[in-house]
């Protein structure tokens, strides 16, 4: 039923992230998979790395050596969600970005973030966790 839903969107080739080359030539990427890099760059984009956006991304890679601790997991839910809400504008409903930041199940020392989002155009619910 999914790849009924997806079709209904315009079949539309998006340059995969990361940027590579393949035997046709550049990967392409499909919307969902489009979007679902989108929330990756945001992730692991420091904030200043973009020269004509400094104020993009979420910066992941500084967070690994941070104490695993409630502060932590609410100054990256605060930042993580305005830095989505912005990159994913017209792709997401803003409204239904859910951010989800703490311990890993059984494993302290690992940070989990869930991200929850529905696409616009189609009204479906996609999540993606990441362990940092």
């Amino acid at each position: 039923m999914s790849g009924q839903i997806e079709t209904r969107l315009p079949r539309t080739a998006y340059m995969a992230f990361p940027f590579r080359l393949t035997a046709e030539g550049p990967a392409v990427a499909s919307r969902m998979e489009h979007i679902r890099h989108q929330v990756e760059q945001v992730l692991f984009t420091s904030p200043g790395e973009r020269v004509f956006r400094p104020e993009f991304g979420f910066g992941a890679r500084r967070h690994v050596f941070e104490p695993n601790a409630t502060s932590l997991w609410e100054l990256a839910r605060n930042r993580l969600f305005g830095s989505l809400a912005e990159a994913l504008a017209g792709e997401v409903d803003p409204k239904t970005i859910k951010v989800e930041v703490g311990p890993g199940p059984g494993q302290p020392e690992v940070l989990l973030v869930q991200i929850t989002y529905t696409i616009a155009a189609l009204q479906k619910e996609e999540r993606l966790s990441i362990q940092l």
